[in-house]
């Protein structure tokens, strides 16, 4: 009777922890899928193309799955949770990196507000409804729920604030949900890195120059100089910052360790205004990031 109940222990001993990513064909989630995948997850990475997905299991073809997962549609995130239930014995469903996100730059005023929604939607309800359809399998397995965060989750900028409208829920989210799963045995921390090197600052300077394209010029004007530099800021944000495999080594750790901390904050600018800017008052935070980023 012992012996059998050591080969059971040794067999669940021997299962492969799974990691879901969502958003993994580029910037952090691609890296946290190629990394995870080399040090002994077995990857189920949601791509919105199949072409992503085919070129990510070429690269590691015995230790990724693609997932077809688009965030925002219902059809597909149960596709997703179908697809994962069914993975071999020998992978355990242990986590979940909700990843997905855009970001589209420019003045709240004149932001259309359908491209505010999108990125509610993709930054923010997403991540939930993910979570929502995850989680039962997560639990079965005592797992873990990393949402993807951001330093601008704490503090706002100008010309960014309807991603940080989205961040700084997502704070609320994993704390409330942290609280909410404490007694379950599935654990959710939030992951805030600061300046990282990723493909989504960009595309949000282009979806950005897409906008202003379609405003007429009288009111486009009223924002004209700050707007300039404000899409300088975004284009060094896009080629500079820490490379985004810090991010994914981070959340490895986190993966790895018996009790994940509820935050981690990664990058040096990020802990550096993370811990400073707090003791500034409104008024004075906002005069410093206002010039940090619309400076000359």
């Amino acid at each position: 009777m012992e012996s059998t109940r050591e080969g059971m222990v040794a067999g669940t001993m021997q299962k492969k922890k799974g990691v879901i990513i969502t958003g993994a064909s580029s910037g952090i989630g691609l890296e946290c899928a190629l990394w995870l995948a080399g040090r002994g997850f077995h990857v189920f990475a949601g791509v919105r193309r199949k072409p992503d997905g085919d070129r990510l299991k070429t690269l590691a073809p015995d230790t990724i799955t693609p997932l077809l997962l688009d965030v925002t549609d219902p059809a597909s995130i149960k596709a997703a949770v179908t697809a994962v239930s069914r993975c071999p014995d020998e992978i355990s469903p242990f986590a979940l990196i909700n990843n997905a996100g855009i970001a589209i730059a420019g003045p709240l005023e004149m932001l259309p507000i359908d491209s505010f929604k999108k990125q509610i939607e993709v930054n923010l309800i997403g991540q939930l409804a993910v979570t929502q359809a995850f989680l039962p399998l997560l639990r079965a397995h005592h797992g873990r729920v990393f949402l993807m965060g951001s330093i601008l989750g704490r503090f706002a900028l100008p010309f960014l604030g309807a991603y940080s409208c989205a961040k700084f829920a997502l704070e609320a989210l994993a704390e409330s949900m942290g609280m909410e799963l404490a007694g379950t045995g599935v654990s959710v921390s939030i992951i805030e890195p600061g300046n990282v090197a990723t493909p989504i600052w960009e595309k949000s300077k282009g979806m950005a120059l897409q906008i202003a394209g379609d405003l007429s010029e009288s009111r486009w004007n009223m924002y004209l100089d700050d707007a300039r530099s404000a899409l300088g800021f975004v284009e060094r944000l896009a080629k500079k910052g820490i490379p985004a495999k810090k991010v994914a080594q981070v959340i490895e750790k986190a993966l790895s360790a018996k009790t994940p901390r509820k935050r981690y904050t990664i990058g040096s600018d990020s802990a550096f205004l993370g811990r400073v800017l707090p003791v500034f008052s409104t008024g004075m935070r906002q005069a410093i990031l206002r010039r940090a980023m619309l400076r000359r």
